[in-house]
Formats: structure tokens, sequence, C-alpha cells
């Protein structure tokens, strides 16, 4: 049982030093805060909640794994390396690429709620 307390100890410890200093993170951060308000309000069904989460689970997990990448990358190579930063940006490109069509599918499921509710 110690052996996974600690598993999640571990996990719990990486949150913080992923969202730490990451400002990348706390503008994806507010994004899910705006969505999920946005969602409460306009009463979305639970497969709409799912779609949502999901999404926003993808966008924090892919910001969580290029953080992580990021502080691989410093660790092991203080000078300049063009692969690493070559590396990094495609770790970057995963963000932006979820992130945008995260943002496509929340504004389709929210605004079909809206349109549905506005009836």
């Amino acid at each position: 049982m110690r052996h996974w307390i600690d598993k999640f100890c571990n996990a719990f410890r990486g949150v913080g030093l992923g969202v730490h200093g990451q400002s990348s993170f706390i503008v994806h951060a507010l994004a899910v805060v705006g969505v999920i308000v946005a969602a409460i309000l306009l009463r979305c069904d639970v497969w709409q909640w799912s779609v949502l989460l999901l999404c926003m689970a993808l966008v924090l997990g892919f910001e969580m794994f290029n953080s992580a990448l990021e502080r691989l990358a410093q660790g092991l190579c203080r000078e300049h390396n063009p692969q690493v930063g070559q590396a990094l940006d495609i770790a970057s490109a995963a963000v932006l690429v979820a992130a945008l069509f995260a943002a496509a599918i929340g504004i389709l499921v929210l605004v079909s709620q809206w349109v549905a509710v506005m009836r």
C-alpha cells in the first residue's frame, strides 16, 4: 500500500512542479475555469461535460508533458543544442494543436447548447 501512496505523492508533487512558474499553464487553467462556468450556466448534458472535460484534460496534460520535457532538456543539456530546441518546439506545437482543437470543440459544444437553451 505504501508503494501506491508514494506514487500518488510523487504525482501530486509533479503537478505542483509542472504548474509553478508556467505562465501558459495559468492561461489554460483560466480557460478551463471559463469553460466550466459556461457549461454550468448553460446546463450542459452529461455527454457535453464529458467532451469538455476530456478536452480540458488533454490540453492540461500536454502542457504538463511539455513542462517536463523543458525541465529534462535544461537538466541534460546546458549548452545550446539545435536538436533539443527542435524537440521542445515540437512539444510546444503539440500543446498548440491540442489547445486549438479543444477550443474548436468547446465552441461547438457551448454554442450549440446556447442555441438550444435560447429556443
